[in-house]
């Protein structure tokens, strides 16, 4: 049979047919195993993606806990205010929306520098404001332009405010924009999720010690978003909690008080309750306005405060550490008792120096104090009983009898950054130089630690918790701010106990003996004048610190450069027979303790103890002397 062109034509055809049919139906049940795979099978994961372009989740940041003082007073709390803010992801030129922007609100080149600074630190996609805390009526400008500005929004944002300005700044501390050193600190504690949304951290103080407490947990809201990322409407919210509460064991009048004291001079007072080991003041002066920190602190006023000769960001309180000076000597005295090195009316013969090897040290008077037992040492602070002293014990007795009440070492309380000071000793020195002959501890270094110089430095915190140890017989506390926390949500009070660190094993009598010595330095020693017709009892040791060395010269205080005076420190408890109160004062370059730390302090006993209120800073007693200045 012949097969005709039209048969192979035909058969060709059906062939093509066969195929494209083939390929059709192929094709479609590829679209129908699509079909199922999106439809069926991976139905809830596509569903969730579609909401996540319709539905967006957003953070709601919580009210930051309050800080309150031991009235109730508060010292830090928050208010809500409009912010301008700008998404750069959002936007395709920032200097162009900016300048748009300034035609519609107020925006000034320290907004676009501060704004600037935020955008290199932060993320991309985060939202920045170029301006705070706008008023109504701009609010209502830019709503009605709102429409010109794709990626900027009005947000009402809560603001830290500290109402007392500088008042207790160095205690108080600030917060500000979180960096990636606080995002470590928030990963290292898995509160990722709760800083969502969050802009600020602690970054001083108490608002940094407690971040976590004062934070609260972030809430969230789930809300329709059209196709320009704006809130429709809110499908669903769980609401922030507050952060918890500080009350503080601070009392604000007396650490208003205390600042005033000190006037326009420098330098740190450290109030605390014996029993307790609750700070009741805390002070370093100058200080700072931490409310210049919250929406972010401009480059030329942080320079200003970097750069001051008068380092107001330094907290001298914490970390100032300085020579003692002569508020060291009756924890000399209570060390010879412990010891048995001295007896309290074993007494020496001062004829104003001396001498030990190829050097003479120098007594503070003229002539000396001639025959000195342990109290007249102590009340006339004769620096040549110490000197003999001094050698008698040894330098690594010292400083084990010393290390028993925390000098040179952390107190523990709750404010970061605390300095450790330097409590010399033969291994400190060993480890401080490098040299065999810088390492060795010489006899002769250990005559002037006696008196509170040579590597002696401490903190004016260390000297506090020193004095309140003595004060309190012995029993040693941990300092700390902080009375109780109070839950938000519960409002339960999670109290901060105070337990005692230790009881410095100590005998009754020799504390007895040191008490009433310095007992007898405000009635008729070098704090009598201060302490003149005082109506209550009160222990001191006045303390003077040399800030270089006189070389054998005399000093004369109004001779010297105001930075090169020495340091005037005072030490004291009160009332001598049951302390309620104990205290360390430190007045830069002030000269004397006598003159200018010990009236500070009579203020501050004067209004904790009898409620009087200084009307004026405490005046420096030009008349009172440690030393013979003739």
């Amino acid at each position: 049979m012949t097969v005709t062109h039209d048969d192979k034509a035909l058969r060709q055809f059906h062939v093509r047919l066969v195929v494209v049919v083939g390929l059709v139906l192929l094709c479609f049940a590829f679209l129908l195993s699509r079909f199922v795979w999106l439809q069926i099978i991976q139905y809830e994961y596509y569903q969730t993606r579609a909401e996540d372009n319709r539905i967006s989740l957003v953070p709601i940041t919580p009210s930051r806990g309050l800080i309150v003082d031991r009235n109730n007073l508060q010292l830090a709390n928050n208010y809500s205010a409009y912010t301008l803010e700008i998404t750069p992801s959002q936007v395709k030129s920032l200097e162009r929306t900016i300048d748009d922007l300034a035609t519609v609100v107020d925006i000034q080149p320290k907004d676009r520098k501060r704004f600037k600074k935020m955008l290199e630190e932060s993320k991309n996609f985060e939202s920045l404001p170029i301006r705070s805390r706008l008023t109504d009526e701009e609010v209502a400008k830019f709503v009605a332009q709102r429409y010109r500005f794709s990626g900027v929004d009005v947000k009402a944002r809560l603001f830290r405010h500290y109402p007392k300005g500088a008042f207790a700044s160095s205690t108080l501390g600030y917060i500000g924009r979180i960096t990636d050193r606080d995002l470590d600190k928030i990963e290292a504690v898995d509160q990722e999720a709760n800083y969502r949304g969050t802009d600020y951290f602690g970054k001083t103080g108490l608002e940094q010690h407690y971040e976590f407490e004062l934070h609260g947990t972030t809430g969230f809201e789930q809300v329709e978003v059209d196709s320009g990322g704006r809130a429709v409407r809110t499908l669903a919210r769980t609401a922030p909690v507050s952060g918890n509460n500080l009350t503080l064991t601070l009392d604000a009048e007396l650490q208003r008080i205390a600042e005033q004291a000190f006037g326009d001079r420098k330098g740190a007072l450290v109030a605390i309750e014996p029993s307790t080991g609750g700070v009741l003041a805390l002070v370093s002066m100058p200080n700072y306005d931490p409310n210049s920190f919250v929406d972010g602190i401009d480059a030329q006023s942080w320079k200003m405060l970097n750069e001051s000769a008068d380092k107001p960001m330094v907290n001298r309180a914490l970390n100032g550490a300085y020579p003692p000076g002569s508020t060291f000597k009756p924890f000399m005295a209570l060390a010879a008792l412990t010891y048995g090195k001295r007896t309290p009316h074993q007494a020496i013969f001062d004829p104003g120096f001396y001498a030990f090897g190829n050097h003479t040290f120098r007594d503070d008077k003229k002539g000396g104090h001639g025959t000195v037992d342990m109290y007249k040492s102590i009340v006339e602070s004769c620096d040549t009983y110490y000197y003999m002293l001094a050698n008698d014990l040894g330098i690594d007795n010292i400083a084990r009898f010393m290390a028993e009440f925390g000098l040179g070492n952390f107190t523990g309380i709750d404010i970061e950054g605390e300095s450790k000071g330097i409590l010399p000793s033969t291994e400190w020195k060993k480890k401080r130089f490098k040299t065999p002959a810088q390492q060795k501890w010489y006899a002769g270094e250990t005559i002037s630690i006696g008196i509170g110089q040579g590597y002696n430095a401490y903190t004016p915190i260390q000297l506090a918790q020193a004095v309140a140890t003595l004060a309190n017989n012995g029993v040693m506390f941990r300092p700390h701010l902080v009375k109780f926390i109070t839950d938000s949500r519960t409002g339960a009070r999670k109290l901060i106990e105070p337990q005692p660190l230790k009881k410095i094993d100590l005998n009754p009598e020799h504390i007895a003996v040191i008490k009433q010595a310095m007992i007898g330095v405000n009635k008729e020693g070098t704090g009598a004048r201060a302490f003149a017709n005082a109506e209550y009892v009160s222990a001191g040791k006045t303390g003077t610190a040399q800030v270089f060395s006189l070389k054998g010269a005399d000093y004369k205080h109004h001779a010297i450069k105001q930075e090169l005076r020495d340091h005037a420190l005072f030490i004291a408890f009160a009332p001598a027979d049951a302390p309620k109160i104990a205290l360390a004062v430190l007045v830069e370059n002030g000269g004397f303790g006598a003159q200018a730390a010990a009236p500070i302090a009579r203020q501050i006993f004067d209004y904790y103890l009898l409620g009087k209120r200084p009307k004026a800073p405490a005046a420096v007693d030009e008349a009172a002397v440690e030393r013979d200045d003739e």
